[in-house]
């Protein structure tokens, strides 16, 4: 078994204007990171403990209501926002990955994300930036908001980060998202009370996948279940204390024509005598404006380094990603993808 280790990173020279040298030596981590492993955990990032507090209680206060009250927040598939049911969606479908054995994912997530309201001067794609419906939990919008606006913050530090640490030009990275899709997924992995599962190598949480986008940010409990494969082998993965894992996303895979790779990983539920032990997640997907283009740019291709992507709009990424894992349609444009990850799942 290989030698395994989510990389920890100190970004406080980029929150706090650090100097030339100290902001060069977070960017060179981040890169080498990128390149080796594909997650890293991120500290010095300045979100107070309190907050990822209240995201927490927010959390907990909808996903213990009963099944029908959350229920009520179901929403079409195509807006990706509201209550996400157990056994709704199929991830690995987001890459093509198709079985006879694929077993629905077992969580249940409730989304938001920007809305069209949030650029009144821009003529948006109504789909990617659908208006939130909020729940009727006391203070659930504004505990979460506050998370968001947060988290927001340090994706955009990433983005500055990820312009240095590539040698791009300052602001090339951050001019494809002017007004990002960008979605908060809150996870709950767990049963009702007195619910017992059949122990199965197939039970999934969230079945083998790369996120979309640019970067991911995530909090989660420090309960295994999150797994990332490396060299063959998949790795639990848990945060550290006031730690944000961080991810890439497959537009990062096209921009940098593969030099950074979106790491695979899915979530394994815990089992504690039959029943599963609760974990909760949030993710905060970054993922460009939807008429952006994205293809590999011209600094990343070369003969020894064809291109491997043709341009794509963030739109069409985006949507066959979704409807593989929500409409359970087999992505068939993830060639590469589906190929990948074939070759390591064999």
């Amino acid at each position: 078994m290989s030698q395994f280790e989510v990389p920890t990173v100190d970004i406080s020279a980029y929150v706090v204007d650090g100097s030339p040298g100290d902001r060069a030596a977070v960017a060179q981590a981040i890169d080498q990171a990128c390149r080796s492993v594909g997650f890293i955990q991120i500290v010095g990032h300045g979100i107070a403990p309190e907050t990822a507090a209240g995201l927490a209680g927010a959390m907990d206060d909808f996903f213990g209501l009963p099944v029908a009250d959350k229920k009520r927040w179901v929403r079409p598939a195509a807006e990706n926002r509201g209550y996400t049911p157990p056994k709704s969606e199929t991830l690995a479908l987001s890459l093509g990955v198709q079985s006879e054995k694929r077993m629905k994912d077992f969580f249940e997530a409730f989304n938001v994300g920007s809305s069209a309201s949030d650029y009144p001067q821009d003529h948006l794609l109504a789909d990617h930036y659908a208006e939130n419906t909020w729940p009727e939990v006391p203070e659930f919008q504004q505990r979460v908001d506050a998370w968001r606006d947060e988290v927001a913050r340090v994706a955009r530090i990433m983005i500055t980060i990820f312009e240095d640490a590539l040698s791009l030009a300052p602001g090339s990275l951050a001019a494809l998202a002017n007004h990002p899709i960008e979605v908060l997924r809150m996870n709950n992995y767990a049963l009702p009370s007195g619910t017992h599962v059949e122990v199965d190598e197939d039970l999934i949480g969230m079945g083998e996948h790369t996120d979309y986008g640019i970067v991911t940010l995530l909090w989660a409990d420090q309960v295994k279940g999150l797994q990332v494969l490396h060299d063959g082998t998949w790795h639990d993965v848990s945060p550290a204390d006031g730690a944000l894992l961080i991810n890439l996303g497959d537009l990062t895979t096209r921009l940098t024509n593969e030099q950074w790779l979106s790491t695979l990983h899915r979530v394994k539920p815990p089992i504690v005598d039959g029943t599963i032990e609760r974990r909760r997640s949030a993710a905060y997907f970054f993922d460009a404006d939807a008429e952006a283009v994205v293809g590999p740019w011209d600094s990343f291709v070369s003969a020894d380094h064809p291109r491997l992507y043709d341009d794509v709009t963030v739109d069409e990424h985006i949507r066959a990603k979704l409807a593989g894992s929500r409409a359970g349609v087999r992505n068939a444009s993830a060639q590469r993808e589906n190929a990948w990850v074939a070759a390591t799942l064999t």
